[in-house]
């Protein structure tokens, strides 16, 4: 009995894991490493947050995009170019991580910790 109980947990995890954590081929970053690429003009910064948390805090060279926008906006963003992305605490950027590449985007960096890490 104990074993199918352990055996559920580490299912559940694992789902769940699947479901919200960064998806395949998403590169992680610190801020530092983010930080670096700001005067770089390959690479597009996008703070996925939505519009009021965006407006309390943000580092001006992200581009406010919400994540529940972003299926809409992707167009207005070059898949040609590195995209950096940026949350509070780096949940919500790796799911656009994975949204972008679902869209074909190639070059995708989810910001290691989100705003709760920055530097």
């Amino acid at each position: 009995m104990e074993i199918i109980i352990v055996a559920a947990i580490v299912i559940v995890g694992w789902l769940l894991y699947k479901k919200v954590g960064p998806g395949k081929n998403v590169k992680t970053i610190t801020s530092e490493e983010a930080k670096a690429k700001f005067n770089d003009r390959n690479v597009q910064f996008i703070d996925v947050r939505t519009k009021g948390e965006y407006k309390g805090q943000k580092v001006k060279q992200f581009k406010n995009m919400p994540l529940h926008e972003l299926g809409k906006r992707a167009n207005e963003l070059d898949p040609n170019k590195e995209v950096i992305v940026l949350c509070q605490s780096g949940m919500r950027s790796g799911k656009a991580c994975s949204e972008l590449k679902r869209q074909g985007f190639t070059n995708v960096s989810n910001v290691r910790g989100g705003l709760n890490m920055w530097r």
